[in-house]
């Protein structure tokens, strides 16, 4: 037997797969092929009577990764159309929180879309001066979309499901943020979905600390990750954390020097068009802290 398949979990040592069909079968992981993510398509053979084996882990679009405790690149899903980044105003996001994403998301080469959940926490909260929370106009005019969601009124979640159809989606933000409610607002039939994911994790029909994959009614998937406290960005390129600021791009290539980082180099075209106004300061101070501390 040899059968291409969807890997919905990816836990330990064995998963469950997802084949052609909707059939779904639990499977194996050899060493020898190594662990898939979340999202890849694997190629799976017979291992025994009871249980398929993962045979090979065919080539990935791309992964959405996180930084380890150690600061190294830690992918937790792959194949993926876009990545929503949901924030609320309670647990507020810290200064640079959103920056990071972003840059992550562009760095893999994923589209990113920004969720404000528990909109209606925000006619009250007491939010700091620098967050990021206060630009999310801004965010708007450098182009991203920013879809605003509530799970206990208006404007509910009608907003989500015409961004996620037919996409491969995953839900990422800190701890607190909802994205479990969006999830179960999202997916009415996620009891039914998770009852497979219970038998192979042994951790019952909810769980926080693995990433897993559901199919949506409007046709697309919806990848829910464990949140996080505080996103962290691995060790990277001086390039790829510019590349991150979309709104660098008008002037890269234009600076004197070839290796110019953008900090304190003369003939610099970034710190140039921050102070003609053609890149926001607060955008061009949360780079430098991320320079600091993140490029290598």
């Amino acid at each position: 037997m040899s059968d291409t398949a969807l890997v919905l979990v990816s836990y330990g040592g064995h998963g469950l797969l997802e084949l052609p069909g909707g059939e779904r079968r639990e499977c194996k992981f050899r060493r020898s092929v190594g662990r898939p993510l979340c999202g890849d398509r694997v190629h799976i053979g017979q291992a025994d009577q009871a249980s398929a084996v993962v045979t090979q882990i065919l080539p990935r679009d791309n992964e959405f990764a996180r930084a380890s405790p150690r600061g190294q690149k830690q992918p937790i899903a792959a194949n993926l159309d876009q990545v929503l980044i949901v924030v609320a105003p309670v647990p507020e996001p810290s200064r640079d929180l959103l920056e990071r994403y972003l840059v992550a998301v562009h760095s893999l080469g994923i589209r990113p879309l920004i969720v404000l959940n528990k909109v209606e926490r925000m006619v009250d909260a007491a939010l700091a001066d620098d967050s990021p929370l206060l630009r999310l106009e801004q965010y708007r005019d450098l182009g991203y979309v920013v879809l605003a969601t509530s799970c206990k009124g208006e404007p509910g979640i009608e907003a989500l499901p015409p961004a996620l159809e037919a996409q491969t989606s995953i839900l990422v933000g800190q701890s607190g943020v909802g994205k479990s409610s969006l999830a179960n607002a999202l997916l009415p039939d996620l009891e039914l979905q998770t009852g497979a994911l219970s038998r192979v994790t042994g951790k019952g029909t909810h769980t926080t600390t693995t990433t897993v994959m559901y199919r949506l009614p409007c046709g697309g998937r919806l990848i829910d990750s464990p949140g996080v406290w505080e996103y962290g960005l691995w060790e990277m390129s001086q390039q790829e954390l510019s590349d991150g600021f979309r709104d660098f791009e008008p002037f890269r290539g234009n600076c004197r020097f070839n290796d110019c980082h953008h900090a304190s180099e003369p003939g610099c075209a970034i710190q140039a068009a921050v102070e003609s106004g053609a890149i926001r300061e607060w955008r061009y101070r949360s780079y430098l802290r991320l320079l600091q501390q993140t490029v290598g």
